[in-house]
């Protein structure tokens, strides 16, 4: 089997417990190259605390994480950065009194040591690189406006902005598209197709509508094991599914 053909993600047996309780118990799931996974779940179904053990914000108590071949679970944050997953939050973190330019050009990974920083200069590759990606996340004609002018769906568009041009393989975002209007998640999900194109997303979201339009494959989660996994349409029709989630 080639690296092309392995999954980009490989999680196995994973668990954690805290003080006695286990908020993820016994999880394995694979992302493949160019897919959207999305993990949906009632509240406290572990979600997050996924995201916390793939980034290395949280250790596993058992269990193996494999991006890429490269064991995650040894790693520090930093480093499984390095290696190529982004994540963004929930909330939208960018630097309100900079520029979308500015946001983009402080998150571009070169120049991180002190050193490297004052020898730094913005070279015409950099600005090509922010100005495709501020059209990509639809921020284009406002390159030049202040982060605290956005709206709140256009700020979420920005901090994927600033993880796209860290250039990761794999892109995690939980609910990206919380506090969004109508028009801007369509174009979010438009987004997320284009994403795709050369990368693996996982996704949290509660917006079933959301979930539809973009997932490859469902996992669900509830009480920290998975329930049901599969594409929506079957995970959609799983009695398991509708009896602690979407019969709610």
């Amino acid at each position: 089997m080639t690296m092309q053909d392995e999954p980009l993600l490989a999680v196995d047996s994973l668990s954690v417990s805290f003080d006695g309780f286990k908020a993820v118990d016994d999880l394995s799931f694979q992302i493949n190259r160019g897919e959207i996974r999305v993990i949906i779940g009632p509240n406290g179904a572990g979600k997050t605390t996924v995201l916390d053990l793939i980034c290395g914000r949280t250790k596993a108590t058992s269990g193996s994480i494999r991006f890429e071949g490269r064991e995650l679970t040894r790693m520090k944050e930093y480093d499984i950065v390095r290696a190529g997953v982004g994540r963004k939050f929930q909330t939208p973190s960018v630097y309100e009194d900079l520029t979308v330019f500015e946001n983009l050009e402080i998150s571009y990974p070169r120049g991180r040591g002190v050193f490297e920083a004052l020898l730094f200069r913005r070279d015409r590759e950099l600005t090509d690189c922010i100005r495709d990606i501020a059209e990509m996340i639809y921020l284009d004609q406002k390159i030049d406006e202040k982060a605290a002018n956005l709206s709140h769906g256009q700020k979420q568009w920005l901090e994927i902005g600033m993880l796209l041009i860290q250039d990761p393989a794999l892109l995690m975002l939980d609910e990206p598209v919380a506090g969004m209007t109508v028009n801007e998640r369509v174009r979010t999900a438009e987004l997320l197709q284009r994403i795709i194109q050369s990368r693996s997303v996982l996704v949290i979201e509660h917006d079933m509508g959301f979930v539809e339009k973009i997932a490859h494959q469902v996992t669900v989660l509830h009480q920290g094991r998975i329930i049901s996994d599969g594409s929506m349409e079957h995970v959609k029709n799983d009695p398991k599914v509708v009896e602690v989630y979407l019969g709610h």
